[in-house]
């Protein structure tokens, strides 16, 4: 990878990409300390570090959502609108066809998310506004709002309505920025910003212990260098593991006839078939994450202290919770295969161009074939996103409590997913700019 990365900055224009998404990055981690003005945020991260699962949100977020800036929604808003407007395309017919529509189809549906977006930020907006800014004594500097309307706190209203539009607009701006990453930069840029967050969460807390070892704002703790090593150690392994099987695929032969054009003969040629073993690399697990979240989310917002509160955290804390994780999880990966690869379509081009499978007869028998394999393959993906969801928190809480932080969830494979993904973009331009052509 660092290698890629040192010839992409000999190219000026994957330079000048390369340069412009570190810039957006940058303008994403400023806006995720911009404070809003009338919140004090102490209270604010009081209130959220009292909370283990909005504590657990706020680590995804790079620490805004504890700290009450600007970017405390985070990508949340347009990942969970994802969801709902794909699942809404394989229901209404109207969205399906629109999907199917080439680039300007896409492109509806792209805009369509950004309106379920903008409506899911002011809903979880509100419930913020609800929860911290109205419930915490404190949380809200009532000065700069005013006294009392019509007999009631108007620094309540004012807040409310204030803070609604701020943080609906930081929403916006992140989707924004993720668009133009995308857009002039390398890479996806709503991974990015996901990717980006984590980082910084996760090396905050490794900082954190390095402190504590050398005894900086404490007292020293010589013990904690052996937390730090298993840590590092353990992290290893697990970043070789989820290479290896991100790498992966099976290659399935096809053998093309030979054809005899005139004076010509044309094909006999072998080609392959690749299919990833993790075809659909981390969406499943992002997007089940996100989705099992929302109960939470809705909860810890609205409700706080009630017994549903109580109910949803011994469901996220006993056996119930990796059972619907991993059905969650299951099902988004077979979601995303059938998305991806369409064995019927891949029959027919390989019929329509004389090809077959050794074995395997042309037409119907070649597309039951491939749905077969493909099956397989996303059934041992999935395992592997599952297996991945929950070792690292089991084997992190024998290290150290501390460390856990996002990686006892999707940490680690959203981490190196996105990274390998990087790369692949910089590989692939840099193959674009080299590729001299056939006139050369």
């Amino acid at each position: 990878m660092f290698e890629t990365l040192i010839n992409a900055f000999k190219v000026k224009e994957i330079r000048r990409k390369i340069w412009m998404t570190l810039l957006l990055l940058l303008v994403f981690r400023i806006g995720c300390y911009i404070p809003v003005p009338g919140l004090n945020s102490s209270v604010f991260g009081d209130a959220i570090e009292n909370n283990q699962f909005l504590d657990l949100m706020s680590s995804i977020t790079g620490g805004s959502l504890a700290n009450g800036t600007l970017f405390a929604l985070g990508i949340g808003p347009y990942i969970n609108a994802s969801i709902i407007v794909q699942l809404l395309c394989f229901g209404i017919p109207a969205l399906e066809r629109l999907s199917k529509e080439g680039e300007d189809g896409r492109r509806k549906i792209s805009q369509i998310t950004r309106y379920v977006a903008i409506a899911l930020s002011i809903i979880q907006a509100v419930g913020i506004i609800v929860n911290f800014a109205v419930n915490q004594d404190g949380a809200i500097d009532t000065p700069i709002f005013g006294s009392t309307v019509w007999g009631v706190t108007a620094a309540n209203w004012i807040a409310g309505v204030y803070m609604t539009i701020v943080y609906t607009a930081g929403a916006c701006l992140v989707m924004w920025l993720g668009d133009r990453i995308t857009e002039y930069g390398v890479g996806n840029g709503m991974s990015l910003i996901i990717f980006i967050g984590i980082i910084s969460t996760a090396g905050l807390s490794i900082l954190d212990k390095f402190a504590e070892v050398f005894g900086i704002g404490t007292s020293a703790n010589i013990g904690a260098i052996w937390e730090i090593i298993g840590f590092v150690a353990i992290t290893i392994v697990l970043f070789t593991a989820i290479v290896t099987v991100d790498l992966a695929e099976r290659k399935i032969p096809v053998q093309y006839a030979k054809q005899v054009k005139g004076r010509k003969m044309y094909g006999g040629q072998r080609s392959e078939i690749p299919m990833r073993i993790a075809a659909s690399g981390v969406m499943p697990l992002i997007f089940a994450f996100a989705l099992i979240s929302v109960p939470g989310l809705i909860i810890s917002i609205f409700f706080p202290g009630s017994e549903a509160d109580e109910g949803w955290t011994w469901f996220t804390t006993n056996w119930p919770y990796p059972i619907v994780l991993c059905i969650l999880i299951f099902f988004f990966a077979f979601f995303y295969s059938q998305m991806q690869f369409r064995p019927d379509d891949v029959a027919k081009s390989i019929q329509q161009n004389g090809g077959f499978i050794q074995g395997i007869r042309p037409g119907r028998p070649t597309a039951d074939y491939l749905k077969k394999i493909s099956g397989r393959i996303t059934l041992f993906g999935a395992i592997y996103l599952s297996l991945i969801a929950f070792i690292p928190s089991i084997v992190f809480s024998f290290v150290s409590l501390d460390l856990v932080n996002v990686f006892s969830t999707t940490g680690i494979l959203i981490v190196v997913s996105v990274a390998m993904e990087f790369d692949k973009q910089l590989q692939s331009q840099l193959m674009m700019k080299n590729y001299k052509g056939f006139l050369k």
